[in-house]
């Protein structure tokens, strides 16, 4: 059941601003990721599922609920952890975050003390005084300290140190386990990877592909980099193999070869008859299948692409 629904929404700013017949659901129970660099349209796409903003076309629903029209109530029922922070001037973090409890009418704080537990956050400090990474800690204390059933994350580790982006990981993996409903946007390819259930990616205002995170991670067509103990060597096998070779290095004496699972003992057993430095797997990465519809900078001479030396 899809608990977030965006269904063909355009909102044309001009100059190719915006976003353009976006449409992706959002399953019960799902970590959904929202994959794409800063200005593709995450944030665009957030604001109007947050009901910030009305789209020119189209519908968005959260928990049944018309984005544009029920925004009050939708912004009462879900975590909201926005990419640029605002928070009330002169008020220290303690006294925002009991503020926030009484306009949720929160009387039990254990959700808000575990928070702060795994954030090590100490919030006794004046806000405008803060670190962006404290200030990022605050926020999502405050977002999640009701305890809500849908969190909606735009670019959630902004600011954050990699040991706090870890443990923010570890807090949406906990609270997926739980049984919430999250929308996960964010450029950083590992926090998508680690957590998501499917991913969207959006390019230009556009979602370009959605895929299932798990086919991703276990794509049976795999890549080997193979380099030759030498160059007759080389020859040698660039002339007998029937194995499919993607990419040729000959001044390095190494190629490229794509192998399905069903053919892994063909690819060894034809390798055990050659003399080689080395054989190892190239891993096919989320960022891999993200660059596929994002430009990469190749050295390509020839037809011949570049292989770097060793075993990544």
């Amino acid at each position: 059941m899809a608990v977030i629904d965006i269904d063909h929404v355009t909102k044309d700013y001009g100059h190719k601003r915006g976003i353009f017949d976006v449409s992706f659901s959002v399953n019960k129970g799902e970590v959904f990721g929202f994959l794409g660099p800063n200005g593709a349209g995450k944030t665009t796409t957030i604001r109007h599922i947050m009901g910030f903003s009305k789209p020119q076309d189209g519908t968005i629903t959260v928990d049944g609920k018309d984005a544009w029209k029920q925004a009050d109530a939708i912004k009462r029922q879900v975590g909201y952890l926005p990419g640029e922070l605002a928070f009330p001037s002169g008020m220290t973090g303690t006294q925002f975050i009991d503020f926030m409890a009484k306009e949720r009418q929160i009387t039990d704080m254990t959700k808000t003390n575990y928070l702060l537990d795994m954030f090590e956050l100490d919030p006794s400090g004046v806000i405008k005084r803060m670190s962006l990474g404290t200030k990022r800690k605050l926020a999502v204390v405050t977002a999640f300290m009701h305890d809500p059933e849908i969190l909606i994350l735009d670019e959630p580790t902004s600011g954050l140190d990699p040991l706090m982006q870890e443990r923010f990981i570890d807090f949406v993996l906990a609270e997926k386990e739980a049984g919430k409903t999250i929308l996960l946007s964010s450029h950083i390819f590992n926090e998508v990877d680690a957590t998501c259930d499917r991913i969207a990616i959006i390019k230009n205002g556009e979602i370009v592909s959605t895929i299932v995170a798990d086919k991703l991670r276990n794509n049976q067509n795999k890549e080997f980099k193979v380099e030759f103990a030498d160059h007759e060597t080389y020859e040698h096998f660039i002339a007998e193999t029937q194995l499919d070779i993607s990419a040729k290095r000959p001044d390095q004496d190494q190629v490229k070869l794509r192998i399905h699972d069903d053919a892994i003992h063909q690819l060894f057993a034809e390798m055990s008859q050659y003399k080689l430095n080395f054989i190892s797997e190239i891993k096919f990465t989320l960022e891999d299948y993200f660059m596929n519809f994002y430009d990469r900078k190749l050295s390509v001479a020839a037809g011949q692409e570049e292989l770097e030396h060793g075993n990544d």
